[in-house]
């Protein structure tokens, strides 16, 4: 599924739900859903700067070029929006994770229902896995 493909999926599915406490609830459902990750990932280096919350992110490059994501936080709200994020990024090459629209957070309304705080995280998130992306890419050239 290309990233366009599971931005659109993500997008119809916040357009069947009306009310943003219902729509934080799903947000909360994925972040519980997402795979825990190591407890030695939770280091200083992989926290993202630029949250309010601690996130550990990292991420590997697989034998077939495809980048792979994964990630955690001490807040029940902002684990799901990295899930979300991680849904739409992970599995993918670094050159379409660099060239990637990021249009669902807005059309799904996210930005706008977040708290200034929130939404520098979510920038910082999103700043975070393009710079792994934009690493590996170096890496391989």
């Amino acid at each position: 599924m290309t990233i366009n493909e599971r931005q659109q999926e993500i997008i119809d599915e916040f357009s069947e739900i009306d009310d943003w406490m219902d729509r934080y609830g799903y947000i909360i459902d994925l972040g519980n859903s997402l795979p825990q990750i190591d407890e030695s990932l939770k280091t200083p280096d992989r926290l993202i700067e630029g949250c309010q919350s601690r996130v550990w992110l990292d991420a590997n490059l697989t034998p077939e070029g495809n980048v792979i994501y994964v990630a955690d936080s001490d807040a029940i709200i902002v684990k799901g929006i990295i899930s979300l994020l991680i849904s739409v990024l992970s599995g993918h090459t670094p050159q379409e994770i660099l060239d990637a629209d990021l249009r669902f957070i807005d059309e799904i309304g996210l930005s706008e229902h977040l708290s200034p705080t929130r939404s520098n995280g979510l920038v910082a998130m999103v700043k975070q896995m393009r710079a792994y992306a934009a690493a590996f890419k170096m890496a391989k050239a």
